[in-house]
């Protein structure tokens, strides 16, 4: 069975119906039935995501993205600082 990759939207709207179905006096795990999940990645997105809006969703997205990129540039630079300096010292 392919594994669908959810879109953060779609969590967060996921995990809002489960929200609803639980009011309406359904147990969480039907709840969790209904959205065609299993119980160990309904409670990691409810850990993840839990609490935010769909806007907030894509905005922490797109942080974690540009966090990503600015830490490869960093470490990139702090690498050539080090080939620098040791072929500055001579010791090769």
């Amino acid at each position: 069975m392919p594994r669908k990759k959810h879109q953060p939207e779609e969590i967060v709207a996921k995990l809002r119906q489960v929200d609803v179905l639980v009011s309406q006096g359904r147990s969480v795990s039907e709840a969790i039935r209904t959205i065609s999940v299993t119980p160990f990645t309904y409670y990691r997105w409810r850990k993840e995501f839990g609490g935010l809006k769909s806007d907030q969703v894509k905005r922490l997205k797109d942080l974690e993205k540009e966090n990503e990129r600015l830490r490869k540039a960093v470490s990139d630079l702090t690498l050539e600082k080090l080939i620098l300096r040791e072929a500055a010292s001579g010791n090769w």
